[in-house]
């Protein structure tokens, strides 16, 4: 298959989102999923005529007439009972959060009367109705949309969550992600590598960076043997739900994964992506699987993350949405090449508008390269020269 543009590969990887389902969990294990259902006002917001501010409840009415010194007939604290006001010409003290005691519409808080032998002294000379009083329903109504399904539940909706009552919620079910390491010449972090081998790092940056969306995943490592892949890669089919490899797909003597999948039964949707770095990228299915093959040099991995994964993951689970960034070139820059290319960047913050310096590696295997910059800007293939000043499409991963 010849290589396809970006945005065929965008497409078609959004258009094979997948549904993993609904599950219902505690409130306190809500931060960061999707909610998949609506939530309503199960009472009017506030519930009841709430005071604001500490202070004496009074009649409005009494106050316009001129009175200004009123005895305290009662106190109407927070959690209690609503109590009557007696005698229109008398207050009652009212705490922050009360119902508003009956036969009362205003209250002045405590800043601005003076209280002595029982008796409160306004200090001002006029009054709003419902001066102070949060009143029922100002909110929300009874019955009023708060939360749609599809939202991503944050620390504020967790609040709404609890007000409503909902000790247990459904939300979108996280897909079980295995990401597969291949290649002879990897070995563990804790190993001394000899002078043809390195250390794994691919699986622990995809990893990182499933962490960032809330996601767990179980990595594994196979080594350059067909014999072997054919056998662990039909058993991680069958466990789980989103595959992501790390390295095999180029076309090296060893990179058995593309033939391996075919044999498993995997349908093929593209192999070799028009981009730079990460053109070996192979994408596929098989059933409700979803298999992400990235080239195995880290900022390839990386990148291809970022650009297909993170969409398609948020689409899958109901966040149709990718924000559309964009950071201004700073210096003029060229590439010349029919690719799609990613530059890595480093950005700086100017009045609320991003400007990007070009941090210029040693290739897709120069992972510490990733470290200098905050992401990629995306310049297309339709053109070799990028002038300073030039307002890109940016792909942030700090």
């Amino acid at each position: 298959m010849s290589l396809i543009s970006v945005k065929e590969a965008t497409s078609i990887i959004l258009n094979n989102a997948e549904n993993f389902g609904v599950e219902t969990i505690a409130l306190t294990q809500t931060l960061n999923r999707v909610l998949k259902e609506p939530i309503f006002a199960d009472r009017d917001f506030p519930p009841f005529n709430r005071v604001s501010m500490d202070g004496i409840a009074v009649s409005k009415a009494s106050f316009d007439n001129g009175i200004r010194s009123f005895n305290i007939e009662n106190i109407q604290a927070a959690g209690k009972d609503q109590i009557t006001l007696i005698n229109p010409h008398n207050c009652i003290e009212a705490m922050t959060g009360a119902i508003l005691p009956l036969n009362t519409d205003a209250v002045i808080p405590y800043e601005q009367i003076t209280i002595e032998n029982g008796i409160a002294t306004v200090l001002i000379d006029e009054i709003s109705y419902f001066k102070n009083v949060h009143p029922k329903g100002f909110d929300k109504k009874e019955d009023t949309l708060l939360l749609s399904e599809n939202t991503l539940i944050g620390a504020a909706e967790i609040g709404v969550l609890a007000t409503v009552g909902k000790t247990s919620v459904k939300v979108a079910k996280k897909p079980k992600i295995a990401i597969i390491s291949t290649g002879d010449e990897l070995v563990n972090v804790d190993e001394i590598p000899k002078p043809y081998q390195i250390r794994k790092s691919n699986v622990y940056s995809v990893l990182a960076l499933l962490n960032d969306l809330k996601l767990e995943a179980d990595i594994f490592h196979l080594n350059d043997d067909k014999e072997v892949l054919l056998k662990e890669i039909n058993q991680i089919l069958n466990d789980f739900d989103v595959l992501i490899f790390s390295g095999g797909v180029s076309k090296g003597k060893f990179d058995y994964l593309p033939q391996v999948l075919e044999e498993l039964e995997v349908k093929k949707l593209f192999h070799r992506v028009k981009q730079k770095p990460g053109k070996p990228f192979w994408f596929g299915k098989k059933g409700t699987k979803t298999i992400f093959a990235f080239p195995g040099n880290p900022v390839a991995t990386f990148l291809n993350f970022i650009k297909y994964f993170r969409p398609w993951y948020h689409k899958s689970v109901g966040l149709d949405f990718e924000p559309n960034n964009f950071a201004i070139l700073d210096e003029d820059f060229s590439f010349k090449a029919d690719l799609t290319y990613y530059l890595q960047v480093k950005i700086r913050n100017i009045d609320g508008v991003l400007f990007a310096e070009p941090i210029i590696g040693n290739g897709s295997a120069d992972l510490v390269n990733l470290v200098e910059a905050d992401g990629f800007l995306e310049l297309t293939a339709e053109q070799s020269e990028f002038k300073k000043t030039s307002s890109l499409p940016y792909l942030p991963y700090r």
